[in-house]
């Protein structure tokens, strides 16, 4: 059982062997589960656009289909969050952690919301977990559907094309990126854990204590 689970992450967090096995329409898959479901907050999300990036300036994948298809697939996933929120509500906070789902990762959704208001969800986009944990914490705010949908369409273009896009001008900057990808890959990590580990130790400075009582949704926004 431990043997097959550390394979599949090998096999999930192996982004150039994933893109090079299922090309544009797993990237795809990924990007929507990543933003839809709760199990998709440990996927690769900003490594994996990256590298796809870099290969269509290589030209193994093509750029216009990315750019389209990546936001679109993001967008898609989103909704599925946002209703899962919208309908659960109270429920969705009292569930029981899991394989799956962390309250405490719901919190930091949470916190975040509450702090940038309806920004976040496009903000969110560039934090993992957060960006997972977002679209339900929106939905149980009660945010205006109309208003969410806005914010994540931008989100969503922001996000999947300029990760994309700044994986293509690398890979047509500098000459054969491709064959030394797994450096790219550690930075691209690197950078996208930096905010959250900034913020955990900004908490830890300031003396704030992680709540162990059930979150409650946070308010509907009034702006």
């Amino acid at each position: 059982m431990t043997g097959s689970l550390g394979h599949l992450l090998h096999f999930l967090f192996n982004v150039q062997g994933l893109i090079q096995w299922g090309g544009t329409l797993l990237v795809c898959v990924i990007v929507f589960i990543e933003t839809g479901f709760f199990v998709g907050f440990f996927l690769p999300g900003d490594s994996l656009l990256v590298t796809a990036g870099v290969f269509a300036a290589s030209g193994q994948l093509h750029i216009s289909e990315l750019l389209l298809l990546i936001p679109l697939c993001a967008i898609a996933g989103d909704q599925i969050g946002y209703w899962i929120g919208r309908k659960a509500g109270q429920a969705l906070y009292r569930r029981e952690d899991s394989f799956v789902f962390r309250k405490s990762h719901l919190q930091r959704a949470q916190d975040f919301y509450k702090k940038y208001g309806g920004k976040t969800v496009i903000l969110a986009r560039f934090i993992p977990i957060v960006r997972t944990f977002c679209p339900p914490v929106a939905g149980a705010a009660e945010m205006p559907y109309g208003r969410y949908l806005a914010y994540d369409i931008a989100g969503g273009f922001l996000w999947g094309g300029g990760m994309v896009l700044g994986g293509y001008f690398l890979g047509r900057q500098i000459p054969n990126i491709s064959e030394n990808i797994h450096y790219v890959i550690a930075v691209v990590i690197f950078l996208s854990l930096l905010p959250p580990a900034i913020s955990m130790l900004r908490a830890r400075s300031s003396g704030a204590v992680i709540p162990t009582s059930t979150p409650q949704p946070a308010p509907p926004e009034r702006d």
